[in-house]
Parts: C-alpha cells; sequence; structure tokens
C-alpha cells in the first residue's frame, strides 16, 4: 500500500533578499521547480529553511506564499516545531490557518524532555488538528524519542508520521516493524532513504532535492513500485551529492549550490554563514559533475 504521506518531501531552503529579509519572489520560483520536479510535497520552515531564525510573521506569510503556489499541485507539511510546547501550538495554528496538508515538528531541543514530556508536548500539539509528522533528530536535538514512545503517540489519530533522522537503522527497521498501517515513516538522511524503504519505509524528507528533485523523486518512485535495480542505480549517482551536501552543517551547502544555480542570493541568516572556501570549491566541483551549473 502507498500511504498517504509517502514520497518525496523537499526540505526547502529559505531564501532572502541582500538586506536580509524574505525573497517571497525566489521561495515562488523554488515552489515551481519543484512542481516541475514531480515531488510529492514541500516543508518550508524546516532546519533546512532556516527555522531558528524566522520570526512568526514571516512564518505565517511563507506558508501562505507557498500554500498559494502548491494548492492543487503538491502537498505541503509545515516545519512547526519549537522547544515550548506553548510556541509549537501557536506556529502549528498558523500553519492550520495559512492551508496546509501536515506539519513537521521536531522533539524538543536542548532542554531534553523525558521520554513523557515528549509524549505531553506531541499530544498536545495534536489538539490543534493538523496531521503531525513527527521529527525524530538526536543529533540536532539532544534527545531519541524510543520507539514505545513513538508507538503511543501513533494512536493518537492526528500523528500520522515520523520523519527518522536518529541515524540508526536499527530503531528505523523497529519503527516500519511496529507501527500502525497508515502511520508513514519518512527518511530523514538522503543517503539512508533506500535502504528505509526496502525495510518498508515510505520515503524521504530531502535536502537534495532542493537542487535535483527529479532524480531524488524518480529514485524514491522507483523504490517504492519495487524497481530496486533502477532506484539502486539512481542512487549510487546521487551518492556524491548526498554526501557533498552536508561537509558543512546544513543548509550551508545546499543554499550555496542553490546560489550557483541561480535560485537564490548567497544569504544566510546568523549564525549561519557562507562555507568557507575549501567546501566551496568541493561543491563548485560537485554542481559541475551533475551538470547543475554551466
Amino acid at each position: 500500500m502507498k500511504r498517504k504521506y509517502a514520497g518525496t518531501w523537499t526540505a526547502l531552503i529559505t531564501p532572502f533578499k541582500i538586506d536580509g529579509s524574505v525573497d517571497y519572489e525566489a521561495l515562488r520560483n523554488l515552489v515551481k521547480k519543484q512542481i516541475e520536479g514531480g515531488i510529492t510535497g514541500i516543508v518550508p520552515i524546516g532546519t533546512t529553511g532556516e527555522s531558528p531564525t524566522i520570526e512568526q510573521e514571516e512564518a505565517k506569510k511563507i506558508f501562505e506564499t507557498i500554500v498559494e503556489e502548491a494548492k492543487g499541485k503538491i502537498m505541503v507539511m509545515a516545519g512547526t516545531g519549537s522547544n515550548s510546547t506553548k510556541h509549537a501550538v501557536e506556529h502549528t495554528k498558523i500553519a492550520k490557518e495559512a492551508g496546509v496538508d501536515a506539519c513537521l515538528v521536531v522533539c524538543p531541543y536542548y532542554n531534553k524532555p523525558t521520554q513523557n514530556g515528549l509524549r505531553l508536548h506531541f499530544l498536545e500539539i495534536a489538539k490543534v488538528g493538523l496531521p503531525v509528522i513527527v521529527y525524530n533528530i538526536k543529533g540536532r536535538t539532544g534527545i531519541n524519542m524510543t520507539t514505545d514512545t513513538l508507538m503511543i503517540l501513533a494512536e493518537n489519530e492526528m500523528i500520522v508520521g515520523v520523519k527518522e533522522a536518529s541515524g540508526d537503522i536499527n530503531q528505523m527497521k523497529e519503527v516500519i516493524d511496529r507501527r500502525p498501517e497508515n502511520f508513514t515513516v519518512l527518511s530523514g538522511d538522503d543517503g539512508l532513504t533506500l535502504e528505509l524503504i526496502k525495510l518498508g519505509g515510505d520515503g524521504v524528507v530531502s535536502v537534495a532535492s532542493n537542487v535535483m528533485p527529479k532524480e531524488v523523486s524518480a529514485m524514491v518512485e522507483n523504490a517504492l513500485a519495487g524497481n530496486t535495480d533502477q532506484a539502486a542505480e539512481i542512487n549510487e549517482n546521487l551518492k556524491l551529492l548526498f554526501k557533498d551536501l552536508f561537509i558543512e552543517t546544513n543548509p550551508i551547502p545546499v543554499k550555496y549550490c542553490a546560489h550557483k544555480m541561480g535560485l537564490c542570493e548567497l544569504i544566510y541568516r546568523l549564525p549561519m554563514c557562507p562555507p568557507s572556501n575549501e567546501a566551496g570549491n568541493i561543491l563548485d566541483e560537485t554542481l559541475k559533475t551533475y551538470n547543475l551549473v554551466n
């Protein structure tokens, strides 16, 4: 069966103007590129979208802009997480009012709640009435949601899936083996997507699809359809890109690549900053390898 939220979701970068404000024209063009690339949906204001530096009013306009461009063509899963449950609830309400299809909610970072705290946090957000995808990424948050906790949450009809970025393939397999039938399991790591789908997973929230949406989508669709050889061939071709997009902290490399491709200005919000000269040189070669620049 193909679950509702299965497929390729692009963790979209947030383009900024030279003055540091959000570039809404560039944002619309990014969405159009994703639609043309055949992806399933877009995830605005996740980590790749520099979520910690986006103000609430900006988030509202970003969600509304993307929903307007995407409506009826692809789905939108809004990043609404926070390490304050109250703030996460507020962000989720804003996303729901903007008309998104679902929200991606990261485990609370830095304050390191107990498993019971995690459970209560997500149940509170689920009350908003927008489908919730849990985002489990210990490397960014300092806390790992156990499979036992996730399965308790999965009993709630509004908690519909997980973006698994624990980096632990055994944990991912346990989640897949124990989940309810309609619960979607997405990879949070481009490089593990094919392996996850082979285990019964449903797709990816991808960084690489910002720059190569058609290819990442083709890999996922072939894998989900059981065309393992074709999927493996595409995956092998994309391995260098998957690796080089993480030579420095995401989203530094992917935004650099998007800039070189003419998709956005090379503007980040501190503490994110442009890549080192060494990393930039590597990324320039990667872009040439994939014929993404002239």
